[in-house]
């Protein structure tokens, strides 16, 4: 199998035709090195990966410049650093020669044009030569026109058969026009010295140098293929616990996982993820662990813990006991934890990949406990009903309003800030995620959401990747209680009075033809799955049972605020439960607010008026609606 990497495979096909190479990309990556004099590979940096394969092709010295340090030899060895200074003339200072871009011209053109031994130079940082490539000073202008004119001049070599074998020459190469090499006897190389231009992207330099120049080659460093990463998992193996008692099946095993779970991220990320396996002794069987924790920035993983497993296992009851009559929708919630804690999420597909831990949508009528069963679940799994995420997606309306998740495209005024979706996940990766009333949001917004219940990645303005891999996805929904009829009229599609099947149906149907037809975005809801929870109107026992908790509520706050215990007598919660339970329309948050009105408020004014001093008790004695409409709370 040929793990050359392939900018090394470019570099070597194209040396005998090409001046000058612009490598750009993945340029600041590791990659799959020979260790010297042997077949063993190993991870390094470009520049040593670079002189492997230069020096395994005769070359016997590379210079490297970069705008703040100056010019140094590479490697740093006596014989070469001894050559590269007798050969250009190099006024060293602990290792490095000060240069300006003059200077550097004047080096350029001493590797293109030296004779005596393979050499070559590389620019790093090149990048940051000019401020701005298309608006280049006199300077700078020269000195790149220095460059092109050089990558024509320039002439490959046609060493002496001792260059090749990498001893001293005793007569100086002689040299060959590139057209032709193809008259040059097969036992002869004729490579140029080239120079090689490090940047970031290709358009960092003047767009002529490369256009106007058929000697100077482009090269792009690609991410690393599944071959280059399984290879590099290999060699990063011994790094984890329990690795020398462990099985060929056993390591076999770990290289394909590791492989599996890094797809996207750079050996240079695989080899920081070993490192931290083996500062915390993570073994070779949880390396999904250790890319987990590496992924999204934290080394606690809460769905690890014995006491979740706990708490999940008596969650129900704490749960039903703040939303009333949803048992499915609760169940469903459960069961999304259960599966998460147990790492069986996206168990069908052949590799665990990096989708969220759970996906849930929350549909159904106002009111019901779709937003509180998100606090609730936040509550049980972290301790802490504010620990979620929570983004109103009525204020996402707009498609320009996108950039607020992801942050600015590049280039734009702050894209450098990120994106709120991704920096709250980075700072909170394991979290409940509420994209609060998700059809409020402008559609092209809903196509962010596939990358996140596929991949479970996303990409801001500033290019770094943020992962959802640890959170709980939860969407809310009101599709399908209203439609619209032939004259586009907005009528009610299901009633308090219909059975939860027949609800169930009809806000399903809704969703499916929201999606498929009016979105044309049928692929948002294959990603949904069977994660749709339809809630149910609320019935007025239950309404009676959210009420009687709701006063629980009033109860313990009056005495919070003012050391008083309020009694409230049977008949005055049965006249409140049938005050503010015949209209459960607008669900349980109607009750809420018929409550305020009829109770809290003369509430408040009688607890403003009564002298409060001294007493520990007072009970509500009656409540009474005036003539003029204002309700009357008596205390006693």
């Amino acid at each position: 199998m040929e793990l050359t990497p392939r900018w090394i495979q470019d570099l070597q096909r194209l040396l005998p035709i090409r001046s000058q190479f612009v490598v750009s990309g993945n340029i600041r990556d590791s990659f799959l090195t020979p260790m010297r004099g042997t077949d063993t590979l190993t991870l390094a940096p470009l520049l040593r990966c670079l002189w492997s394969s230069l020096s395994a092709m005769g070359y016997r010295c590379l210079l490297v410049y970069d705008p703040i340090e100056g010019i140094r030899p590479y490697p740093n060895e006596p014989a070469i650093v001894e050559l590269a200074t007798r050969l250009f003339d190099l006024k060293l200072q602990n290792g490095v020669m000060p240069a300006s871009l003059e200077t550097l011209t004047d080096t350029m053109k001493a590797v293109a044009f030296q004779r005596e031994a393979r050499c070559a130079l590389v620019i790093d940082f090149a990048s940051r030569l000019t401020r701005q490539a298309d608006h280049l000073d006199g300077t700078e202008h020269r000195f790149f026109l220095a460059a092109q004119r050089l990558s024509l001049m320039a002439n490959p070599i046609v060493p002496r058969s001792s260059e090749a074998t990498g001893s001293a020459p005793t007569t100086a190469p002689t040299t060959a026009p590139a057209a032709s090499l193809a008259t040059s006897p097969a036992n002869i190389q004729a490579l140029f010295n080239p120079v090689l231009w490090l940047v970031n992207r290709s358009q960092d330099l003047p767009s002529w140098l490369t256009l106007d120049s058929a000697r100077v080659a482009s090269t792009v460093i690609g991410q690393p293929d599944y071959s280059t990463r399984q290879e590099a998992a290999r060699c990063l193996a011994p790094m984890f616990a329990g690795f020398n008692a462990a099985t060929a099946p056993q390591r076999d095993k770990f290289a394909a996982t590791f492989t599996d779970h890094t797809d996207g991220l750079t050996l240079s990320a695989m080899s920081d993820i070993a490192q931290l396996a083996d500062r915390q002794g993570i073994a070779l069987a949880d390396v999904d662990d250790a890319v987990q924790c590496f992924k999204v920035g934290a080394t606690d993983n809460p769905w690890k813990k014995s006491y979740l497993r706990q708490k999940i296992a008596s969650g129900q009851t704490a749960i039903e006991s703040r939303v009333r009559g949803q048992e499915r929708a609760v169940t469903k919630t459960i069961d999304i934890l259960m599966r998460s804690v147990m790492g069986l999420t996206g168990a069908q597909a052949r590799g665990r990949g990096s989708r969220p831990r759970g996906v849930l949508f929350f549909a159904g009528p106002t009111g019901v406990g779709k937003t509180e069963l998100a606090k609730a679940l936040t509550h049980l799994v972290f301790g802490d009903e504010n620990a979620y995420i929570r983004f109103d997606m009525s204020e996402f309306a707009e498609e320009h309003a996108g950039a607020r998740l992801l942050g600015a495209p590049p280039g734009y005024v702050g894209y450098d800030a990120g994106g709120e979706l991704t920096n709250a996940v980075r700072a909170k990766p394991f979290s409940v995620i509420l994209f609060d009333e998700i059809e409020k949001a402008h559609p092209r917004i809903l196509d962010k959401f596939l990358q996140i219940l596929e991949d479970g990645r996303l990409t801001d303005g500033r290019g770094d990747t943020t992962y959802f891999s640890e959170a709980i996805i939860v969407f809310t929904s009101n599709l399908g209680i209203y439609v619209e009829d032939e004259q586009g009229r907005r009528v009610q599609n299901v009633h308090a009075t219909d059975a939860q099947e027949v609800v169930e149906e009809r806000v399903r149907q809704s969703i499916q033809d929201y999606f498929k037809f009016r979105l044309s975005r049928p692929e948002i809801l294959n990603r949904l799955g069977d994660n749709i929870v339809v809630f149910g109107f609320i019935t007025p026992q239950i309404g009676g049972q959210i009420m009687d908790g709701m006063l629980a509520n009033i109860v313990a706050r009056v005495h919070e605020e003012h050391k008083v215990d309020l009694v409230i007598p049977d008949a005055i919660r049965a006249q409140l439960r049938t005050e503010c339970t015949k209209d459960l329309s607008n669900g349980g948050r109607g009750v809420g607010n018929r409550l305020e009105s009829a109770f809290i408020n003369p509430l408040s004014r009688a607890l403003f008026r009564f002298a409060l001093e001294g007493r520990k008790q007072i009970t509500v004695t009656a409540i009474e609606d005036a003539a003029n409409g204002v309700t009357t709370v008596n205390l006693q």
